[in-house]
């Protein structure tokens, strides 16, 4: 019986991303979140549980967070009070600082970081707010790369966690490959 996980759509990217990882002797770790305050899930765990299926995951993967409540975030990955009372929704000044604490925090080469609005609602009329749509953050040393974009998925809560985390992915393949040429991103 062929696996169902990780989904395939993730499956091509993965292997490039955890192939890189490992022939680079780097490390990864990730910090996926949600949509707050009413809880609109984003990648939810997709991203660390696909780079966990892959054989050797212990040679790249330093560990990761799914903050699913602010004050998850306060506890776990360095926000304060002010940066609670400010939040209005994900962005990517939010993923990135994020990103650039867990790395910090895991001793990691690099932090992938997600937050979005997986759907199917919404919490407000601003872009961010909307179903769909995901800020991505890597942190390497010294440099954070952030990318804001929107799924054609039309709310729907499953295939948007599965593109956030795809798109993460993606992300951090383009970050290891131009860092290996020495590219500026």
């Amino acid at each position: 019986m062929a696996s169902t996980f990780p989904p395939s759509s993730i499956r091509p990217v993965l292997n490039e991303v955890t192939s890189l990882l490992t022939s680079r002797n780097e490390t990864i770790s990730v910090a996926e979140t949600v949509s707050l305050p009413q809880y609109t899930l984003a990648a939810g765990g997709i991203i660390s549980a696909s780079l966990l299926s892959v054989a050797g995951a212990s040679k790249f993967y330093r560990g990761g967070l799914t903050l699913y409540t602010l004050e998850s975030r306060i506890q776990f990955a360095g926000w304060t009070e002010e940066n609670k009372k400010n939040y209005n929704g994900p962005n990517a000044e939010v993923v990135s600082g994020l990103a650039t604490n867990v790395r910090q925090k895991l001793g990691s080469t690099y932090c992938l970081c997600e937050s979005g609005t997986a759907g199917p609602g919404g919490s407000g009329v601003t872009p961010n707010r909307k179903p769909d749509f995901v800020a991505l953050a890597v942190a390497s040393a010294g440099e954070v790369v952030t990318a804001e974009t929107t799924t054609d998925a039309n709310g729907d809560r499953e295939q948007n966690m599965v593109e956030f985390a795809r798109m993460g992915l993606e992300l951090l393949k383009k970050v290891i490959l131009e860092k290996a040429e020495g590219a500026k991103i």
